[in-house]
């Protein structure tokens, strides 16, 4: 029983009309990991960073319970670096510089004792990649769940339809699914994205919460209201974690746990969005989560006569 968790670790640099931070801490996987970790703790991960990495982030990890055997560190080389400015709606945002280093020729290795994965989260990386981690597995996983983004759709659109044929659920933001699907309609967009391989989408909609699609239902899940919003980066990996960290957790793929795990995935990205970077996913409690669900759950009930 294990969770395998491939994607970025990385370097960051953000400024919101909030604040501004140096480098900090990043990366999908980073988010995805530290926010899985919380509901599940067998998480093998598999990724790439420079000697530049700090030492007491990896040591955070491995607190949390994550096996670092596939994270490859090249000796005399940088991490991944990205820098990028929000605008005031925190939805859109400029990229200001990006330094593929150590991820410009990334070849993942997954390690013997991480090949037979009961789920696997493939963080947003290039589609060709993410087929060569699935190409080692010994067996299928129950479960795959693939994250991708706008960039890919733009200059690797054969190779991400191929890795969708290769995954059970596909999450991407709104935006994303009309540009993978050519539909404005978020509904024909999902009946089209089903159609390309995976039995069950997420779209993600930000501040407007994220839908739940399979070829039969719909589910709908909100956003939490909250007061201050620093740092909309990451929440969508946070969002992924939450997700197949609860799958794992209870063990149940079903639509309907599943409709559990999207809420659980929107605390994680509520908690995420408070704070720079990885910050506010360190140190929470099973207290603090089981109050910010209870917070969605009570958003959504009502009564009617």
């Amino acid at each position: 029983m294990s969770l395998l968790v491939v994607g970025t670790v990385a370097f960051d640099a953000i400024e919101t009309p909030f604040g501004k931070t140096d480098k900090i801490v990043g990366g999908a996987a980073s988010y995805i990991t530290l926010a899985a970790s919380y509901f599940y703790n067998k998480i093998n991960l598999v990724s790439v960073i420079g000697d530049d990495f700090p030492e007491e982030f990896l040591n955070t990890l491995k607190k949390q319970g994550a096996n670092l055997d596939g994270l490859q560190i090249k000796k005399g080389q940088k991490s991944f670096f990205w820098a990028g400015k929000y605008h005031n709606d925190l939805n859109s945002r400029d990229t200001l510089d990006t330094q593929l280093n150590v991820l410009a020729d990334f070849d993942p290795i997954v390690p013997e004792n991480a090949k037979s994965p009961e789920f696997l989260m493939l963080g947003n990386l290039v589609p060709a990649v993410q087929q060569k981690v699935i190409s080692q597995l010994t067996k299928r996983p129950k479960l795959i769940v693939l994250d991708t983004m706008n960039f890919w759709m733009d200059i690797a659109m054969d190779d991400l339809k191929k890795t969708l044929t290769m995954v059970d659920v596909l999450t991407i933001n709104d935006s994303e699914a009309r540009q993978l699907s050519g539909e404005y309609s978020l509904v024909k967009a999902a009946q089209k994205i089903l159609q390309m391989g995976p039995k069950v989408l997420v779209i993600k909609k930000g501040e407007h919460g994220a839908l739940l699609f399979n070829n039969e239902e719909v589910f709908f899940a909100p956003a939490l209201p909250l007061e201050e919003v620093f740092d909309p980066t990451g929440a969508g990996d946070s969002f992924a974690g939450g997700f197949i960290g609860y799958l794992a957790k209870t063990q149940d793929i079903s639509f309907e746990n599943m409709k559990r795990a999207i809420i659980f995935g929107s605390a994680m990205a509520s908690f995420t969005v408070e704070r720079f970077g990885t910050e506010r996913l360190i140190g929470l409690t099973q207290e603090k989560i089981d109050d910010r669900v209870q917070e969605f759950v009570e958003l959504v009930q009502f009564q009617l006569d």
